[in-house]
């Protein structure tokens, strides 16, 4: 019961991280040591599993795709996005600058983290950095889009959304704010929307179990190239999390209000949107920043050489 209830934490901690633009889900799955047996798990969804279920039942099905598991796991992450996506909503809305502060801190160690866990970096260690740290810096700058609301259009944004979700960096939350959506599927959850609900949760489903295999795939073959290309993903992302940003261009959401459109970052001293607040600021960031290493020495994260099966 302990394990499940801790279980069932890391996964409301993934579905309060998978709300907020700039933030993975996957980022908290590695940093507590639960996601190459994430991947393992999902990876075990295949069309293989109904020659289990017929030699050894439903049991023997269930211990297959490690089902306890991911029941507890993904019921933390719903309960998480479905409590707190109002909190995070407000906080993003009332405080931007000491939430983005505390993500930036969690993900600089959750970088670190992540690296330490490569043992020799070696010139397709350093290029895979590189790259992640590029790709994931471009995503960052891309401008959102204005997207269609048609229930096809939400089944595609929920398969991309969610391969991003486990991706270590790059957020799934801030791909549905490039695809224009995100304020829509937010939306959706705080009024309890069923049909689109449905509809994203399916096509989440379809993207979660293909996207799952080629993870796996990865970390099977080129454990020390995929771990730095994560390493670089968070790098990258690092500039969407940045406290200070101004604003250059606002929209009108679904509640008639004017919010934040297009932001650029700047420093602390060239801040004009009000008090700076650099002391709070930092200290936010070390305290996300201690947040991951304390974890690891409660034991919440689970030591090297776990994370698969």
């Amino acid at each position: 019961m302990k394990q499940h209830i801790l279980l069932f934490l890391k996964g409301m901690a993934m579905g309060a991280a998978d709300i907020v633009p700039g933030v993975s889900g996957g980022t908290i799955a590695f940093i507590t040591g639960i996601y190459e047996k994430l991947l393992n798990s999902l990876k075990s969804i295949n069309p293989t599993l109904l020659q289990v279920l017929k030699e050894k039942g439903i049991k023997g099905a269930w211990e297959r795709i490690n089902g306890t598991f991911l029941v507890v796991l993904f019921g933390g992450i719903g309960v998480s996005i479905v409590t707190l996506a109002r909190i995070i909503s407000h906080l993003l809305k009332t405080y931007p600058m000491l939430l983005w502060a505390f993500f930036f801190g969690l993900i600089v160690a959750s970088a670190i983290f992540i690296g330490k866990q490569i043992q020799q970096w070696r010139m397709q260690e350093i290029g895979a950095l590189v790259i992640g740290a590029v790709i994931a810096f471009t995503i960052t700058i891309v401008a959102p889009v204005e997207a269609p609301t048609d229930l096809w259009f939400i089944f595609l944004a929920g398969t991309i959304a969610i391969c991003a979700m486990i991706l270590p960096g790059i957020s799934g939350s801030f791909i549905l704010l490039l695809m224009g959506l995100y304020p829509f599927i937010t939306g959706a959850v705080k009024d309890f929307n069923l049909p689109v609900l449905a509809v994203f949760a399916a096509g989440c489903l379809v993207g979660l179990l293909s996207f799952s295999h080629v993870l796996s795939w990865m970390f099977e073959k080129f454990r020390s190239i995929t771990l730095a290309l994560l390493t670089g993903f968070m790098v990258g992302s690092l500039n969407k999390v940045w406290p200070w940003k101004q604003t250059t261009q606002y929209r009108t959401n679904s509640h008639g209000e004017e919010v934040p459109f297009l932001q650029d970052n700047v420093l602390p001293m060239n801040y004009i949107d009000g008090e700076a607040m650099v002391i709070q600021v930092v200290v936010l960031m070390v305290v996300g920043f201690a947040i991951v290493f304390l974890l690891e020495r409660m034991a919440f994260v689970e030591p090297e050489g776990q994370f698969t099966d």
